[in-house]
């Protein structure tokens, strides 16, 4: 089955529920698919020196290439979170166009992705998109205003009508009937105004171990889950940021995708138990397109519906 357009079939009892309390599939650095190799290394600090290397920058991509699938395929999928992470390449000859990173740079520019969501969201009407905004690497202050502003103006002029303001408390059922279907989280409390969201919380297991991401979320879910707004859980893996790295980089036939194949699974076992004791909002995943990641976030809104 499809969940091309998962939301519009929904049951009729969850359309005036606030999409707060829906189970909503996301993808964690949603662009890492399209790193480009010959990008400078932007992340981690100690490797950035390194850049000239083509092994070192190999060894980045290798291991922060969390998406497998382009933009249109984890729409077409399902996916209605997107974690986006945005940069300013140094020295670029367009003093305002922005890229997305994750380790390395992407190959396609912020202006061409968004105009690709904006389409399948207009194609889209009844699905709701939730675009996360933050990092804004080599924002310098010299020219972070005009970055900032800049990029806000493009977003609302691409999106217009369609955006949800951040002064609603939105259903399917209101954004269906005002025809909006676009919600932008800009993790930037500066340059806040009514047609952006604030930061939405990302809740981590900060870990490579199934086990310890579990018992992580399990704390957030049960103790600090937050009420009347968005938050995530995040399943993905997260890499050592100390000399444990090592590790995992050295191993020569292995990457993170290998990684996050052996390790989603469990996971997803673990979200479907939890799930039934406390509930969850968007659920943010590596590789969403595996697994049945999507249709098992989108099924815990049935269970929710019968119970």
């Amino acid at each position: 089955m499809s969940n091309s357009n998962w939301m519009s079939q929904l049951p009729a009892e969850l359309h005036t529920v606030p999409l707060f309390n829906l189970a909503i599939p996301g993808s964690h650095d949603s662009m890492s698919y399209d790193l480009d190799l010959n990008s400078s290394i932007i992340e981690p600090d100690r490797l950035k020196r390194f850049s000239k290397i083509y092994c070192v920058r190999k060894t980045v991509r290798k291991w922060a290439t969390t998406q497998e699938v382009a933009m249109a395929k984890q729409l077409e999928s399902g996916v209605r979170y997107f974690d986006l992470r945005i940069a300013r390449k140094p020295n670029d000859t367009n003093p305002t166009r922005l890229y997305f990173y994750h380790g390395l740079y992407t190959r396609t520019d912020v202006e061409t992705v968004f105009k690709d969501i904006q389409k399948w969201g207009a194609d889209h009407p009844k699905e709701i998109l939730i675009l996360a905004l933050s990092g804004f690497k080599g924002f310098d202050k010299k020219n972070e205003w005009n970055l900032h502003n800049h990029l806000i103006h493009f977003i609302k002029n691409l999106f217009q009508a369609k955006i949800i303001q951040r002064t609603e408390k939105p259903t399917l059922k209101s954004c269906w009937d005002r025809g909006k279907n676009i919600i932008v989280s800009y993790d930037h409390p500066a340059y806040l105004q009514p047609a952006l969201w604030g930061k939405i919380n990302y809740y981590y297991g900060d870990s490579m171990d199934t086990t310890k991401i579990q018992s992580k979320l399990c704390h957030v879910l049960e103790q600090k889950r937050p009420s009347n707004c968005f938050f995530v859980c995040g399943l993905n893996l997260t890499l050592p940021n100390d000399a444990r790295i090592l590790k995992y980089i050295l191993r020569l036939c292995d990457n993170l995708p290998n990684v996050i194949r052996r390790s989603l699974p469990r996971l997803l076992r673990w979200l479907n138990q939890q799930s039934a004791k406390t509930p969850v909002n968007i659920v943010a995943s590596d590789l969403v397109t595996r697994d049945n990641f999507v249709s098992t976030v989108v099924k815990l809104n049935l269970k929710s519906a019968k119970a």
